[in-house]
């Protein structure tokens, strides 16, 4: 896959030739996260290298089909030039008990930027609170602190959580609220009260119909943007150009073959001010190539990734598992209209 050249995408691939090379691989997690232990993908193999199909299980064929092009994109396409070689990252900090957050760091080193997960159902913002802490600790003074609720919290949660949490020196707090109309009635809020955190829109621009809702209400101070859930490394620019606001790319807790498109995007952005959420693999306790896209000093590379046969093997899904995604990408491929 040559990342150093800008092409226009190329022929679409037929059903059959996506289900030609499919590889369904289960990967343990090391905690749990967004209420999993094991994730699931199924990898595709083209003439341009390998995509990543790894939409959550509970998502609907409609919505599957975004990444199901953006999977096509990267196995049958290729991706726009990069402008920069190496990309910061941050690290993620699931909603453990605070006493785990030096050990998930651990598996950061260099990074100066960590992303910490609250509003967990079944748990408090006293708990939200003692994670942060921890987090700012381990980071020392000088480390950026950021936090994600899923859209968690209610308007008068988030904005009594944030009086709290700004304490610890917030980067921005992403996705505090689960509706775009929440999201500014809660900027208006913070600004008035002098709580002085920006937000960031995550799920407001990845699961919406109309992502520009977010600038037109003036809704978040940044976007975080990923490329398997807006349809590619394409789509997902021409977002970000559309929106005019600053961006963060995130992955969508990917293998090594998702990353790639990951790091593809933040890679070919104009400007990039601030550490991307693309280390996730980190979070795995394993993946599908040998030479893993783990931060180093805090970065990635820009590159593509080979699985090895070997890791697929090892990691393949059972049978039945295989024909269950064998039948989401098919469902999928019918709303892009592939022959």
């Amino acid at each position: 896959m040559n990342l150093g050249r800008s092409s226009e995408p190329g022929p679409r691939p037929t059903v059959a030739d996506l289900l030609a090379a499919v590889h369904v691989v289960r990967i343990p997690m090391r905690v749990r996260f967004r209420g999993i232990t094991v994730r699931e993908v199924a990898l595709l193999h083209g003439p341009a290298g390998w995509g990543e199909f790894g939409p959550f299980l509970e998502y609907a064929p409609a919505e599957s089909s975004r990444w199901l092009a953006a999977a096509i994109e990267a196995a049958w396409q290729d991706w726009p030039a990069p402008v920069r070689h190496r990309i910061g990252v941050n690290a993620t900090v699931p909603a453990v008990p605070a006493t785990q957050v030096a050990d998930v760091l651990a598996r950061f080193p260099g990074v100066r930027t960590v992303k910490v997960k609250v509003a967990e159902p079944g748990q408090s913002l006293a708990d939200d609170l003692d994670r942060v802490a921890a987090v700012r600790d381990v980071l020392g003074p000088a480390g950026v602190v950021r936090v994600d609720a899923n859209g968690g919290w209610s308007v008068d949660q988030a904005r009594e959580a944030l009086r709290h949490l700004v304490g610890y020196g917030l980067d921005y707090a992403e996705q505090p609220c689960a509706t775009v109309e929440d999201l500014a009635e809660l900027r208006r809020l913070l600004a008035a009260a002098g709580i002085d955190v920006r937000i960031a829109a995550d799920e407001s621009i990845r699961k919406a119909a109309d992502p520009m809702r977010v600038r037109d209400l003036e809704a978040a101070d940044v976007i975080v943007v990923k490329v398997a859930p807006l349809g590619g490394v394409r789509a997902a620019l021409r977002i970000i150009e559309d929106c005019g606001l600053p961006a963060v790319v995130s992955s969508a807790l990917d293998t090594s073959v998702g990353i790639a498109g990951g790091v593809a995007l933040a890679a070919a952005l104009p400007d990039l001010p601030y550490d991307c959420g693309l280390g996730t693999v980190a979070l795995l306790d394993g993946d599908v190539t040998t030479e893993p896209m783990l931060p180093v000093d805090g970065t990635l590379r820009v590159r593509s990734v080979e699985p090895d046969p070997g890791l697929l093997a090892r990691f393949a899904a059972p049978p039945e598992r295989h024909r269950w995604w064998v039948e989401r990408i098919e469902a999928s491929a019918a709303y892009l209209k592939l022959d």
